[in-house]
């Protein structure tokens, strides 16, 4: 197998077992779509090019922001508006925007989530709910389920927000890769613990849907540490693949590869 392409994020499908595929991109264009779930336990070579082109201009850059844009279209594109990654700021709702109304009002003026999900621990979350199960994948959760549900962002944010004085809204990616866990509580408790701490005004979005979504992922074996591989100091990877997880794909020498951050790169993948 032999593909070539600009990486964009894996693509990934809830089953008994998540199952991943790779778009690679033609600049702008999907080219072609990469099974990923088949090339675990094989030994696989991903030799970056050296170019890297923005996934919104397709202009070539040297380096790339946020998830592979240029400067100037991270500091301007809707895609890396501020509001997704602080949905409380997002006022969309009132028709006010922060960069671009007609795209803000299409995603965030939407049905959102406040969720608990276990990935290295307990951790709260917002997001929209087309993004579910996408959301908890993308991030390595093993298990999730909802908290909250919102009629827009804002209102998740401003949830998540308050609730971040109690519980995190980070993972640890190192022991997420490692599947070691901080937590001994439940998700169950730590809802109920927590629907008590929304603020009253918000109170009225409270989920009573209890349903614990449990996620395995293509995981041969687990490292015990875990080192980051980036395409700029690594151009040429060539190693045997134990496991995807998140958006990470493992090696068998406890090397990781975090295909996201790498939108843009054009490789080539043999396997």
């Amino acid at each position: 197998m032999k593909a070539t392409g600009n990486i964009r994020k894996m693509r990934a499908k809830l089953g008994d077992v998540v199952q991943y595929t790779l778009p690679l991109y033609d600049v702008l264009e999907e080219n072609e779509s990469v099974p990923m779930n088949g090339l675990v336990g094989k030994t696989v070579s991903i030799r970056h090019t050296g170019t890297i082109n923005c996934v919104v201009t397709g202009k070539r850059i040297n380096r790339a922001y946020g998830e592979g844009m240029s400067y100037d279209a991270f500091r301007s594109s809707p895609l890396a508006v501020e509001s997704i990654i602080r949905p409380e700021l997002c006022q969309a709702h009132l028709g006010i925007a922060l960069r671009d109304l007609e795209w803000e009002v299409e995603r965030h003026v939407k049905p959102h989530y406040v969720y608990l999900s276990l990935t290295s621990g307990i951790k709260v979350g917002v997001t929209r709910k087309t993004q579910i199960p996408t959301r908890w994948i993308d991030q390595g959760a093993v298990k999730a389920l909802f908290l909250a549900e919102t009629p827009y962002r804002q209102a998740s944010g401003l949830i998540e927000v308050a609730l971040k004085a109690y519980i995190a809204d980070k993972t640890n990616w190192r022991n997420m890769l490692k599947n070691v866990f901080t937590h001994t509580t439940s998700l169950e408790e730590e809802k109920l613990r927590l629907k008590e701490l929304i603020p009253d005004e918000l109170k009225q979005y409270g989920s009573e849907d209890d349903t614990v979504t449990s996620i395995n992922y293509p995981v041969l074996q687990y490292p015990e540490k875990v080192t980051s591989l980036k395409l700029d100091k690594v151009p040429e990877i060539e190693k045997q693949l134990i496991g995807i997880k998140g958006q990470y794909l493992i090696f068998d020498d406890s090397t990781v590869m975090n295909l996201r951050s790498h939108a843009g790169y054009q490789i080539i993948l043999e396997a």
